[in-house]
């Protein structure tokens, strides 16, 4: 009967971490080609000149996804990320999150 309840706890833990993790890898190209209205905040290289606004260089992408598709769905409250995050698709979100995730976060 242990036996039994060790391999059921092994496929429960095996199948919960293949669901975590994304179907499609996220495309980083197509995410820094989008980040370019992101750039007048977040900076060109993710590293913020505007004290108020968070460096995204660096970031856990899944982080990243969390937070845009909380802007965008209304979630998390921000009158300026809300409509910045309005028109993107969970592909935007994915990309450009792979792209900030993907920059050095000491801005080199």
């Amino acid at each position: 009967m242990k036996k039994i309840h060790i391999n059921i706890l092994s496929i429960i833990f095996v199948a919960g971490g293949l669901m975590s993790q994304p179907v499609l890898a996220a495309d980083v190209a197509a995410g820094k080609a989008k980040s370019a209205v992101c750039a007048a905040c977040h900076g060109n290289n993710g590293i913020s000149m505007i004290p108020m606004y968070p460096n995204l260089a660096g970031q856990k992408e899944q982080y990243l996804v969390l937070q845009m598709k909380a802007f965008r769905d209304g979630e998390r409250k921000n009158m300026v990320m809300a409509p910045m995050a309005a028109g993107l698709s969970d592909t935007d979100i994915d990309n450009l999150s792979a792209y900030f995730a993907s920059l050095d976060p000491a801005g080199k």
